[in-house]
């Protein structure tokens, strides 16, 4: 009998809720069910997943969040600073006004006046004043002015760390994900090779047996089989740790597995050499970076160059006061404040001298990084043309073995070839395989090298 405390939901009540609430179907579509089942990914899939969760690049967007609130802190500058100021003091002793006896002369009815000294006191022993001002900066915007420019400069250099950032996670998604692949590919020759090994080494131990071959070929048969078991072992380690630094940097939990599909065409398409140089220097993340250190250096140099400029700032203030002789409770100040340093021991010059080092800094390292992402560029592009001719290579040599495998079945079938000859054949054309697809594989990666190195996502 089923518990009371369960309900079932039919299926037209569920889906409109998914469909309601699209984080929450988007979850169930990106993050895998902990059931210990195979997470299936394709590689557009993988680059989208790492894209959306790598730590390494929400730590470059919130370095963007934080660059543009360091912006805002800037900006304030240019508005009126509105200020209150209230004091609460108590005197020791109050200076007063002293009237001597007699001092407003002798009348014959009353006699001196003021009868006896006087001593009126100025204010009380206890004072309090409250005022509100708003000070306006004038000559100082200039060097405002430059600051914002600064801040500015810092933001858009964060947002071309995150496209920078963007750009090597897909790179890296890629090399992993190709990575697994022929991992996974070279242990299944590997485990090809130590089944025709086994095939071998007993064909090697019957033959002693039979006194047909001496025993130093069975033990080179043996020898042969732990070599393969070795080589397989080797593989399976790799792929482990392949797939816990992929599983890191698509944001999963660690040992998730991965099941990976291989893509029919995984070449992707480059402009021309001239063409990749062009667009390099428009758009590489590492040219533009070093741009806006220009930037952020000219004005540098032209906020110091302001500091000679007088602060002169604008000010209105209305206070009130209780205790204070000789003002009224209310009143108001209106006015302005000139501030010049007449004298500081050479220190804005100094500054402007080093703000003038640091803008050649600047600029020779875009020069240097221009010519550098020119190298980087020719480098790539060379590589990619090589690596074309050893895929053709590389399949050429899959259809020979291909087709030494078709023999060999032949032979086989006719009574003409061993089975270890066969299953050598067949281990053989699957380690072809393999070269082939880490052939393709290693093209797609100098490929996706050489559109991340112009500035582009290696989709």
């Amino acid at each position: 009998m089923r518990p009371k405390t369960m309900r079932r939901f039919p299926l037209r009540v569920l889906l409109p809720t998914l469909l309601c609430f699209p984080p929450l179907f988007s979850a169930c579509q990106t993050v895998p069910a902990q059931t210990g089942a195979p997470y299936h990914l394709t590689l557009s899939q993988a680059i989208d997943l790492a894209l959306n969760q790598n730590r390494d690049l929400k730590l470059a967007q919130l370095s963007v969040v934080d660059s543009e609130h360091k912006k805002e802190i800037a900006r304030s500058a240019y508005f009126p600073n509105i200020k209150n100021e209230s004091t609460l003091l108590h005197l020791t002793e109050l200076e007063g006004v002293q009237i001597p006896a007699g001092a407003f002369g002798t009348h014959p009815a009353t006699g001196s006046i003021p009868g006896q000294s006087l001593v009126i006191d100025q204010g009380g022993l206890t004072g309090y004043t409250s005022g509100t001002g708003l000070t306006q900066p004038l000559t100082q915007m200039f060097k405002i002015h430059e600051s914002n420019r600064a801040a500015t400069a810092d933001i858009n250099t964060a947002k071309i760390q995150v496209n920078q950032t963007q750009n090597e996670v897909a790179l890296k998604v890629r090399q992993l994900y190709y990575g697994i692949l022929i991992a996974q590919l070279k242990q299944q020759a590997a485990t090809e090779e130590v089944a025709a090994s086994q095939v071998k080494l007993q064909e090697s131990t019957d033959d002693v047996e039979k006194g047909s071959a001496l025993e130093v070929v069975a033990l080179e048969s043996r020898a042969s089989m732990l070599d393969a078991r070795q080589a397989a072992l080797t593989q399976k380690l790799q792929i482990h740790d392949l797939m816990i630094t992929l599983d890191d940097l698509l944001g999963l939990p660690l040992n998730t597995e991965l099941h990976l599909e291989r893509e029919a065409s995984t070449s992707l398409s480059a402009p021309s050499r001239e063409e990749c140089l062009r667009i390099a220097q428009e758009s590489s993340p590492e040219i533009r970076a070093a741009q806006q250190a220009v930037v952020k250096a000219r004005a540098g140099l032209a906020g110091a160059k302001d500091a000679y400029i007088p602060d002169i700032t604008g000010l209105a203030r209305y206070s009130y006061q209780s205790g204070i002789p000789f003002l009224v409770h209310n009143f108001g100040t209106f006015g302005i404040t000139f501030s010049y340093d007449l004298f500081d021991g050479g220190k804005r010059e100094a500054e402007v001298r080093d703000s003038r080092t640091l803008l050649s800094e600047a600029e020779l390292n875009l020069t240097k990084v221009e010519e550098g992402v020119a190298v980087q560029v020719e480098k790539a592009y060379d590589k990619v043309e090589q690596l074309q001719d050893l895929v053709g290579v590389a399949e050429e040599a899959l259809k020979v073995r291909t087709e030494a495998a078709r023999l060999a079945d032949r032979q086989f079938e006719q009574n003409e070839a061993l089975a270890s000859a066969r299953s050598e054949a067949h281990a053989k054309v699957i380690s072809a395989e393999a070269s082939s697809l880490e052939a393709n594989l290693s093209l797609s990666l100098a490929q996706g090298d050489l559109i991340k190195t112009i500035g582009q996502i290696p989709r």
